[in-house]
C-alpha cells in the first residue's frame, strides 16, 4: 500500500434545498463581486440562472455574467473572463453547470492574479501560485471537478487539451441538487457516468494491489454508478439514482479512491487528444479508447484484471484460467458501455474510421513529440499509444 496525503477542503452542500445557501457560502468564503459563469442555454432555460440572480440581488451581492463555455472548454473564453473579473474587481467566481464551466472558472481564478499569460501554467512554464477563490452549483455529474485539484483546457490554436493540477483551484464549495440533473439528455447522463466510472477505474488500475479498503470503496461506487444509470436512463426524475451518481461523481475524483494506490490515467491522456482532434464527448472518448488498453496492458496484470471482473462486472472466476476471467471482464465492461449508448473504438465514436495522419497526430500531441510516456500501472510510450490508438482503430 503506497503512502498518501488526503486532501479534500470542498464543502459540500447536497439535496433539494441546497441551492438556498448560496448567498451565505459566498459571503462566508469573502465573496463581494461575483463572476457567474455558466456554459450554453440550459442554465436560463430551466430557471437555475433565474433563480441565482434572485438570490444574490436579494443578498445584495454585486455580480456580472459571462456564458458561453463549450464542452471542451476553450483558452479563449478563458482569457475573455480574467479580463473581464479585473476590469470588473471580482473577488469570488461561481461556476453554475458541469466540468467544462467549472475548468474554466478555475483556469480564469488562476490567470486573475498572474502577470503573465495564463497558457504558461498548461505550457509548464510557470506553476500557479495564487487563485480567486472559486465555488460551483453543479449541473452535471461527471468530471468530478467539483471536488478534484485537476483543470483541463483547450487551446484553441491547435486544439491542445492540457491540464493543470494544484490544490489552489479547489472549489471552496460545492452545492449539489441531483433535481437539476433531471434534464440532462440521455447521452449526456450516460458520458457522464462513463467519466465517473473511469475516474474511479484510472486508480483502480495500480500496480499497488493492497490498499484492500481503498479497492472496496472503489468497486461499491462503480457498482453502484453501473446499476444507477440504467434506472434514470429508464426514468429520468429517480431522484435516489440521480443523488447516488451525482455524489459519486465528486468521490471518483477526489482522490479517495487513490488512497494508498497510485492512478494511471492513461485512457484518459489518449482520450484529451482524442475529444482536442474530434471534438468528441470526453466521456464517450473514453469508452472508445478503455478496451483496446485494458487489452494492451492486460497480460502484465491479470490479477488486477481478474479483481475487477468478479467484483465489479459480476463475471464468474474460471481459477484454472484466470486470463480468460480477466478477457470476460473486459467483455462486459464493453457490453455495458454499448448497453448504455456509449462508443467502444473510434469508429463508432467518430463515424468513421481514423486516418494514419489523424492517429499520427494523436500520438505526436500525447507524447509531446516523443518526449513524454503516460501511465503509472503501466508506462506507455509513444510506441504504444501507437497501438492502443490502432487497435481502438477497428
Amino acid at each position: 500500500m503506497k503512502d498518501f496525503n488526503f486532501y479534500a477542503p470542498t464543502r459540500v452542500v447536497f439535496g433539494r434545498e441546497s441551492e438556498d445557501r448560496l448567498p451565505e457560502l459566498i459571503k462566508q468564503y469573502g465573496g463581494t463581486k461575483v463572476l457567474v459563469h455558466f456554459g450554453g442555454g440550459s442554465a436560463r432555460r430551466y430557471g437555475l440562472l433565474d433563480k441565482v440572480e434572485q438570490m444574490l440581488d436579494q443578498a445584495g451581492i454585486a455580480y456580472v455574467e459571462l456564458g458561453g463555455v463549450v464542452p471542451n472548454p476553450l483558452l479563449s473564453k478563458v482569457r475573455e473572463g480574467i479580463s473581464l473579473c479585473r476590469r470588473e474587481s471580482v473577488d469570488f467566481i461561481l461556476a453554475v453547470g458541469g466540468g467544462s464551466v467549472i475548468d474554466s472558472a478555475k483556469a480564469i481564478a488562476y490567470g486573475v492574479p498572474y502577470e503573465g499569460d495564463v497558457w504558461d501554467f498548461w505550457d509548464g512554464k510557470a506553476v500557479p501560485q495564487s487563485a480567486l477563490p472559486v465555488g460551483t452549483m453543479l449541473t452535471i455529474p461527471a468530471a468530478g471537478s467539483e471536488m478534484s485539484s485537476s483543470c483541463v483546457i483547450t487551446q484553441d490554436e491547435g486544439m491542445l487539451k492540457r491540464g493543470v493540477n494544484s490544490d489552489l483551484c479547489r472549489c471552496k464549495f460545492a452545492i449539489m441538487n441531483p433535481e437539476r440533473t433531471y434534464t440532462l439528455p440521455k447521452y449526456q447522463t450516460a458520458a457522464g457516468a462513463t467519466d465517473i466510472m473511469m475516474h474511479t477505474m484510472e486508480r483502480y488500475f495500480s500496480k499497488y494491489e493492497d490498499a484492500t479498503l481503498t479497492d472496496a470503496i472503489a468497486e461499491a461506487l462503480l457498482r453502484t454508478v453501473k446499476d444507477a444509470v440504467f434506472e434514470v436512463l429508464r426514468h429520468p426524475d429517480d431522484y435516489r439514482n440521480r443523488a447516488a451518481i451525482m455524489w459519486a461523481s465528486s468521490l471518483s475524483h477526489n482522490d479517495l479512491t487513490e488512497c494508498g494506490t497510485e492512478k494511471d490515467f492513461a485512457c484518459h491522456k489518449l482520450e484529451h487528444e482524442l475529444s482536442g482532434l474530434f471534438g468528441v464527448t470526453h466521456g464517450a472518448g473514453l469508452a472508445a479508447v478503455w478496451g483496446s488498453w485494458a487489452r494492451y496492458v492486460m497480460d502484465k496484470h491479470i490479477s488486477r484484471f481478474v479483481k475487477f471482473a468478479v467484483n465489479v462486472m459480476g463475471v464468474t472466476n474460471d481459477f484454472a484460467d484466470p486470463r480468460q476471467t480477466a478477457l470476460r471482464g473486459i467483455e462486459a465492461t464493453e457490453r455495458f458501455f454499448q448497453a448504455i449508448g456509449m462508443p467502444t473504438n473510434i469508429p463508432a465514436l467518430i463515424g468513421r474510421q481514423a486516418t494514419e495522419e489523424e492517429i499520427e497526430t494523436l500520438v505526436t500531441k500525447c507524447s509531446r513529440g516523443g518526449k513524454i510516456s503516460i501511465g503509472a500501472m503501466e508506462v506507455l510510450q509513444a510506441a504504444d499509444m501507437v497501438a492502443i490508438y490502432n487497435q481502438a482503430n477497428k
